[in-house]
């Protein structure tokens, strides 16, 4: 089976929310762990938008939370899929806050995870390649393997020893 490389805009999802007081904390700001779930959803959507098979969720990493959220904002998430390995996807995931009265958006977040795609036994299949369409994917496209290699050393010195709990 031949996988033929994809554009990133084929696995773009957005999604828009408004941020209730159920969704905040005590300082009126949204709780980062539903952001977290919001980014896990968005990016599985992208990551199986990609592939078009099931997938898990192997890593999350550079989580970086810019701004707070408040109340009776709207939160918009972008994401797509920025490389592939030979069974992973990197998927990058912006945050946006809106002021719906103002109309001032921001930045609040931006995250990377990686995705894995997987047959009905759940063992790990080929994904199709990915390419950018412009400067901005291209930037993240060509950074990728870098952000690859210090997932790859993070697991090995982590998971390497037993010093640590690790079995």
């Amino acid at each position: 089976m031949t996988l033929e490389s994809k554009p990133m805009s084929q696995s773009r999802t957005i999604m828009t929310e408004l941020v209730f007081p159920s969704d905040t904390n005590h300082h009126g700001t949204m709780f980062g762990g539903t952001l977290m779930l919001y980014i896990d959803k968005i990016a599985a959507i992208a990551a199986t938008r990609h592939c078009h098979r099931p997938v898990v969720t192997a890593s999350t990493d550079s989580l970086d939370f810019l701004s707070p959220i408040r109340i009776g904002e709207a939160v918009e998430l972008e994401a797509f899929v920025t490389w592939t390995h030979r069974s992973s996807m990197e998927v990058f995931c912006v945050v946006r806050a809106e002021n719906l009265f103002t109309g001032e958006r921001r930045v609040t977040v931006t995250a990377f995870s990686t995705f894995v795609a997987v047959d009905e036994n759940n063992r790990p299949i080929p994904v199709p390649g990915v390419h950018p369409e412009n400067d901005d994917e291209r930037k993240l496209h060509e950074s990728a393997p870098e952000r690859y290699q210090h997932r790859m050393e993070r697991r090995k010195t982590r998971y390497s020893s037993t010093e640590s709990g690790a079995q």
